[in-house]
């Protein structure tokens, strides 16, 4: 039986995302792509290797947010949490809150700032999912504004969002460690992540009471926790 080629990667984001710690010498460098895809900064992947057009409708695709996008972003990230449309899915926080998860300000800051991504999951060229990577000192990235569709949750998307911006992290920055914060009420969540591999730091902050461009809180002891995950092996 022949060997299995591994995917063929194009153009690395390295460029966008900022430089990470050099390779041996004769090492190539990656490019960011997963088992079933690759994909230049800012551009849709091609087609699936070796699957046929019909999967497109089932197969997740990544790519790297534009400015374009923002919309669709804010969109598919206050879909996810806010509101009753949100309860089509397990991770709404509306009986936590009301008002708007994210905006345009705080996704184009994202999306626009050197060392930061955000990474679109998309099924059928339409946007299913997304997350906020942005380098921290000390080997870590900030994974933040997650979100999956309401209506594509519950079949696994979620963990492979995860996945590959875990495996973002780790080639394309050089990554040590994820790190994340959560509402501490969303115990269900909590426990998502710690099933994953992360763990609880037994840091965190209080909630932005106040700041309704956080959301507008249903309940007065809101405030967040700090999970961690390795990235490479070794030492929590």
């Amino acid at each position: 039986m022949p060997a299995l080629k591994p995917p063929r990667c194009t153009t690395s984001a390295r460029g966008r995302l900022g430089p990470r710690p050099a390779a041996k010498p004769g090492a190539v460098a990656p490019a960011i792509c997963d088992s079933r895809h690759s994909y230049p900064a800012g551009k849709a992947a091609d087609q699936a290797t070796g699957r046929s057009g019909n999967n497109d409708l089932v197969t997740l695709r990544f790519r790297l947010a534009e400015s374009r996008d923002v919309g669709g972003i804010v969109g598919l990230v206050d879909s996810a949490y806010r509101g009753d449309a949100s309860r089509e899915g397990w991770t709404t926080e509306a009986d936590l809150l009301d008002g708007q998860r994210t905006d345009t300000e705080a996704v184009s800051a994202v999306v626009d700032a050197r060392g930061s991504a955000m990474l679109v999951a998309e099924v059928g060229g339409q946007l299913a999912g997304c997350c906020q990577l942005e380098r921290r000192p000390g080997g870590k990235v900030y994974f933040g504004m997650f979100a999956v569709r309401p209506g594509l949750q519950g079949q696994g998307r979620g963990q492979e969002i995860l996945a590959e911006a875990e495996r973002l992290a780790r080639e394309e920055w050089g990554a040590v460690t994820m790190v994340m914060t959560v509402l501490a009420q969303r115990l269900d969540l909590i426990a998502w992540y710690q099933r994953r591999g992360y763990r609880l730091t037994g840091r965190g902050r209080p909630f932005p009471y106040g700041e309704e461009r956080f959301g507008i809180p249903r309940r007065p002891d809101l405030s967040f926790v700090e999970l961690a995950k390795r990235l490479v092996p070794g030492p929590p």
